[in-house]
């Protein structure tokens, strides 16, 4: 290649290097309508950088680590961000961590991030949100990591998440999720990494493997009152029959006595 070539082509390369990817670009504008930062501690998220937030592994957007000039990482944690979290986050299609823990994010956990194929990590820990957890995350083949503790997440957990084979963390405890733990997740077998109870703990109608028992997992105070109260009348309509039964039985030795002494006495 001879040098108005090999001119040529770096300066290709710089102009690629410049430009952000579309798919990025569009992802971290949508996620930045669609949270809100009281505080301003993302005050380099703007259109301006969200244009060129990478250049090869150098990042110029806080929060955002870059990897062969694409986002690869978002860690945006403990910045007491609000607002919800964006669909279109699924056009950063090289992320593969996302961290929005410790904030006060609400809404719905967007089905759309099935689309996130190389994501590995997802934290979504200690905010507001709430609806139920998205099957669809079963087809982000390559997690390893999934917390969703302190929420208010409701539903059942998806029986298809049991079939991630490389998760190996696995934490949806403090939320408002009901029905049995799918044995694919709390009973796993083989190489597949186990989760304990501590994993689904504090989820009042949340029931199987490994949580205890729900007899041996404790009484609420009215359960208590009202078995005692049970028992108390119970035990008083147990009592008054039995009283009832000695009369009655005491009244008919009576009448046998009293027969047996008119049957003796003389008649005049």
């Amino acid at each position: 290649m001879d040098v108005t070539g090999r001119l040529l082509a770096a300066a290709l390369l710089i102009l690629a290097s410049a430009a952000a990817d579309p798919g990025d670009e569009k992802c971290l504008t949508d996620l930045s309508e669609s949270l809100q930062d009281p505080l301003r501690n993302l005050k380099n998220w703007t259109k301006e950088t969200f244009a060129n937030p990478c250049q090869g592994f150098t990042s110029f957007l806080q929060g955002a680590t870059c990897n062969n000039g694409r986002i690869y990482k978002l860690s945006l944690t403990n910045l007491s961000l609000r607002g919800t979290i964006s669909p279109f986050l699924s056009n950063c299609t090289n992320l593969q961590a996302l961290d929005l823990s410790s904030n006060q994010i609400s809404g719905q956990i967007p089905p759309d991030l099935q689309n996130l194929v190389n994501l590995a990590v997802l934290n979504l820990s200690s905010n507001r949100i709430s609806g139920s957890i998205p099957p669809q995350l079963a087809l982000c083949t390559y997690l390893n990591v999934i917390d969703l503790h302190d929420n208010r997440i409701s539903g059942e957990i998806p029986q298809q998440l049991g079939f991630l084979v490389r998760l190996s963390v696995f934490d949806v405890s403090n939320n408002r999720l009901s029905g049995p733990i799918p044995p694919s997740l709390g009973n796993r077998s083989g190489s597949l990494s186990q989760f304990n109870a501590s994993s689904f703990d504090g989820n009042r109608d949340l029931y199987g493997y490994p949580l205890p028992p729900i007899k041996s997992r404790g009484l609420s105070v009215m359960t208590i009152v009202g078995i005692g109260l049970g028992s108390g009348l119970v035990s008083l309509i147990l009592s008054f029959t039995a009283v009832c039964i000695w009369l009655k039985i005491s009244e008919q030795k009576q009448d046998e006595e009293e027969s047996k002494v008119g049957q003796l006495m003389p008649e005049y």
